[in-house]
């Protein structure tokens, strides 16, 4: 072994140092941010840059730390080849990168964070500079991405077990089979999801993923199976993100939050028919004011006879129109000082509507109607302004029944812990698409006499492509796995703020390899650019995510 390829743990002592750095910065905010009882939202967004920096500092070094444990398997499971097997380099190459990131960032503001030079100092040892050195010198990355790209699109084992491979297996070929024809159609023309894509996704189980065999789903009934459904959502969102990857999110919200507050009557109803896709639906939370402050919304629920009536809008609700039925979240107590907890959930029925616009009005005069949004990306599914004009909702479709009013807000977290974790996957998949099409063009461009592929800077690009793609993917696995046993909530808000963005970065190298073309609509990396682009964006933007989510319960936690 070279010194280069200094041993998988060779980075877990500075890692070690990066997270005790990271720690009493973590302390440190907490005292200054204690109020009468507890932590202070009012105080920590005095905070608001160094809380963002230390949520990307824990989420890299959460990243390295599952990629070290990921070499190490690998290495264990004897994979072929001998020597320093690709994956230990790839891991390796992502620890000095993330250690450098997590060092840049504390040293540019140590006082933002309440660190000493001395602090600063010890992320900047000797021997992390030299580790640094060795992992990110250009020859070693040059290297790696010449190995890289003789895999023509791989990256690295998957190490899955044998009922995911097969899962993988199926939605590849119909990803690649069905999807991949249709992608360009549909978002060009901005078509609405065609049968030919619904009708074999029906068939194959892929709307019953999250819900439970007893319900008709194909999920066991004793645990939750988040790698089926990660594995089902890579390999669709590899196909077309908005023509298939996304399909699988509004069922898994939806599902999740009938499973976490829903009536057994409610499940009974509403699961079965989910599971096969009839009818479809859509999640409807955000408002156009309120974006990811949940507990701001405004939508209101007035009671009246048998029911409810919903007055208010809501924007950015994909699937909209094609959907049967809309999971609303509605605020049912007008003392606004309740916040969060003067929301509940509603199930409303509606026709299914395959263009850009639909009205459907109610036998007693209330009228649903919605408008899709143009996007630059994320087509196929079209995401709509939806009116509620007087809607009527019987008391039967209020989520939990009366036991549920107010709780709303807590069924829809139970939903998107697993929306977060799956917009991780539908990343991969769109990186995935992405470096495959970038090592091909590499491969097949020609300038000064040779192939793109052969200078230095074309295969460090893919280099580093091919190692970020492989750890995205990977910690994603890791907090699959740490889901299905009842655990990873925080993992998952980090490894959706980690992939997301980059996503985007992948997917602007894959367009800037293809060059001119990389910017032609007719390529599909122009594609896969525009929509990386809203992953950091939906399901909890990256900045919710890191200072709401990841940076408060960090410190929450710290001791």
């Amino acid at each position: 072994m070279t010194e280069v390829n200094c041993g998988i743990q060779g980075g877990l002592p500075y890692l070690d140092a990066a997270d005790a750095a990271i720690r009493k910065a973590l302390g440190w905010m907490k005292q200054r941010c204690m109020g009468s009882k507890g932590v202070s939202n009012e105080k920590l967004d005095e905070h608001q840059m160094a809380s963002f920096d230390l949520a990307w500092c824990a989420a890299e070094a959460t990243a390295a730390r599952f990629a070290v444990d990921y070499a190490a398997r690998v290495v264990a499971a004897g994979q072929p080849g001998g020597g320093v097997c690709l994956e230990e380099r790839m891991a390796l190459a992502f620890c000095a990168e993330a250690l450098q990131n997590i060092h840049n960032r504390l040293w540019a503001r140590p006082q933002s964070f309440g660190l000493s030079e001395a602090d600063v100092a010890a992320l900047a040892s000797s021997g992390l500079s030299r580790f640094c050195q060795l992992q990110l010198d250009a020859a070693h990355l040059e290297a790696l991405g010449r190995d890289v790209m003789a895999l023509n699109g791989a990256s690295g084992a998957y190490l899955l077990s044998d009922d995911a491979t097969m899962m993988q297996d199926s939605f590849r070929k119909l990803a690649t089979n069905v999807v991949m024809p249709l992608a360009e159609e549909i978002h060009r023309h901005d078509r609405i999801i065609p049968q030919e894509i619904l009708e074999p996704l029906t068939e194959m189980g892929c709307f019953g993923l999250s819900i439970p065999e007893r319900y008709g789903g194909i999920q066991s009934d004793d645990h939750e199976d988040n790698m089926g459904m990660i594995v089902v959502t890579e390999e669709l969102s590899r196909g077309s993100l908005g023509g298939a990857g996304s399909l699988i999110t509004r069922p898994e919200i939806l599902s999740r939050s009938l499973l976490k507050g829903g009536t057994e009557a409610q499940r009974e109803k509403w699961l079965p028919r989910v599971a096969m896709g009839d009818p479809l639906c859509a999640i409807a939370v955000t408002e156009p004011d309120t974006g990811s402050d949940v507990a701001a919304m405004r939508l209101k629920a007035s009671k009246c006879e048998g029911g409810w009536i919903l007055d208010g809008v809501k924007t950015w609700c994909t699937m909209a129109g094609k959907a049967g039925v809309l999971l609303v979240l509605a605020r049912s107590n007008p003392d606004r000082s309740l916040g969060h907890k003067g929301l509940s959930m509603f199930l409303v029925e509606k026709d299914s509507y395959a263009g850009h616009d639909f009205e459907y009005r109610q036998p007693g005069g209330g009228v649903l109607s919605g408008r899709a949004i143009a996007t630059i990306g994320y087509r196929g599914m079209h995401s709509y302004e939806v009116f509620f004009d007087h809607v009527f909702v019987p008391d039967e479709n209020l989520v939990g029944g009366p036991e549920g009013e107010g709780k709303g807000f807590y069924f829809t977290m139970a939903g998107f812990a697993g929306g977060r974790i799956q917009t991780a996957a539908r990343a991969i998949g769109v990186m995935q698409a992405a470096f495959e099409k970038a090592v091909s063009y590499a491969q097949e461009r020609k300038a000064f006499g040779k192939p793109i592929g052969d200078f230095q800077l074309t295969r460090v690009k893919l280099a580093r492509m091919a190692t970020l793609l492989t750890v995205s993917r990977q910690f994603t696995y890791a907090v699959g796995r740490l889901m299905d046993q009842g655990q990873g909530q925080m993992e998952a808000s980090m490894v959706k703020l980690f992939t997301c963005r980059t996503a985007e970065w992948l997917t602007r190298e894959a367009m800037q390899i293809h060059g001119g073309m990389g910017y032609a609509e007719e390529t599909a990396v122009s594609r896969y650019f525009l929509d990386a682009r809203v992953l950091s964006i939906f399901e909890g933007a990256e900045e919710t995510l890191a200072l709401k989510v990841i940076a408060r319960s960090l410190i929450d936690a710290v001791q």
